[in-house]
């Protein structure tokens, strides 16, 4: 246990933020696996806005500092080319 004041004060606080941040990256992971899940099914429909909320919750986890921001642009690029792939492969 932390032997002085200020020490157990950043204990707490890396508890508190260690539940923020699994919360966070879980939110992100379902959401990509979402937009994935319609990709690999074809669903243009649902893709896309799907891919929308995935956006948003990588640059929001980006912002609050649960991902590392070139990590979220990095994923978001994925997801949107895969979704620009599927919107251009049904419009052929």
């Amino acid at each position: 246990m932390a032997n002085h004041k200020s020490a157990a004060k950043r204990a707490r606080q890396t508890v508190k933020r260690n539940e923020l941040n699994r919360s966070r990256r879980a939110k992100v992971r379902s959401l990509t696996k979402t937009v994935e899940k319609a990709i690999a099914g074809k669903d243009v429909a649902v893709a896309t806005p799907t891919l929308r909320a995935a956006e948003a919750g990588l640059a929001r986890a980006a912002r609050k500092g649960t991902v590392h921001k070139r990590t979220a642009a990095r994923k978001t690029s994925r997801l949107a080319k895969a979704v620009k792939k599927l919107v251009l492969a049904k419009k052929a």
